[in-house]
């Protein structure tokens, strides 16, 4: 990639009907950096990774990932890896027959790549868990198997919805840890989470959405020295405040994530993107 940012978007909107779920929405994150994207239930979250990944249309503005067109979801396919906060498995595969096909469908080399599935297995404790099918499979196991997934290919961009969803501390220390490094090779990382000391810990820039627009972006340190006292504040205070309404109650909808969901996409258009 060029000098351009790995994801970019200009005046970012999409309507439900009457209901706006991302207005105007501007980002330009560089190649090489962890993205932390926060905000409570309903802000538009996952609306606003379904439209960077293809999945979704904006209904207003534009938009890139990896220089390629976000209306451009064929063009996309190779550059980017997803995890969203369902991942879509098949329950009757072993995690190695999951892989396997996914690998399948991206054409990857069978060696190549075989050995690095082998390698991702053997990171995130499921070896001893391949050959089991995921329908016997833990929330923690699916997880892992869904990350290895999204990264198999070596994306350019890498979008992930709640990866830590299910995992225990270890677990969850490792794929931060892998994050981190997918970072240091290069791959931009786009992270959707609840848990901000997963943000603090990993990202470069953090952006907060509230009621589908971008209410503060900058470092953890930034947005904590945002906060009005003069006191050293946590980046969860921070986050509070900024999305805290003139009524003191914080938006906690999901009007954005079921509006989402009347357009389907079948498990397979799932898998074949990340």
């Amino acid at each position: 990639m060029n000098d351009q940012p790995a994801i970019f978007a200009d005046g970012l909107t999409k309507r439900y009907g009457d209901t706006t779920a991302v207005s105007g929405l501007d980002l330009s994150i560089p190649s090489g950096s962890v993205y932390g994207f926060l905000g409570p239930n309903g802000a538009g979250k996952t609306t606003t990774m379904r439209m960077l990944t293809g999945l979704t249309r904006p209904t207003k503005g534009t938009g890139s990932v990896a220089g390629v067109s976000i209306t451009d979801r064929d063009g996309l396919r190779t550059h980017i890896g997803y995890l969203p906060e369902e991942p879509p498995l098949y329950d009757q595969a072993t995690a190695y027959e999951q892989l396997e096909y996914a690998a399948g469908l991206r054409d990857l080399p069978a060696e190549a790549t075989r050995d690095r599935i082998n390698a991702l297995l053997d990171k995130l404790d499921l070896t001893t868990d391949a050959d089991t099918r995921i329908a016997d499979y833990s929330k923690g196991m699916r997880q892992k198997t869904a990350y290895i997934q999204a990264v198999l290919h070596e994306p350019d961009v890498v979008f992930l919805d709640e990866p830590t969803s299910g995992l225990d501390p270890r677990a969850a220390r490792t794929l931060r840890g892998m994050i981190t490094e997918l970072a240091n090779v290069g791959t931009t990382v786009f992270l959707s989470t609840h848990i901000l000391p997963v943000v603090e810990e990993v990202a470069d820039t953090v952006g907060i959405l509230y009621d589908g627009e971008l209410v503060a972006e900058g470092s953890p340190a930034d947005l904590e020295r945002r906060a009005e006292t003069g006191e050293t504040r946590s980046l969860e205070d921070a986050f509070l405040e900024l999305t805290t309404d003139e009524r003191g109650t914080a938006g906690e909808t999901d009007n954005e994530d079921s509006a989402a969901d009347t357009t389907t996409q079948s498990v397979v258009e799932e898998n074949t993107d990340g």
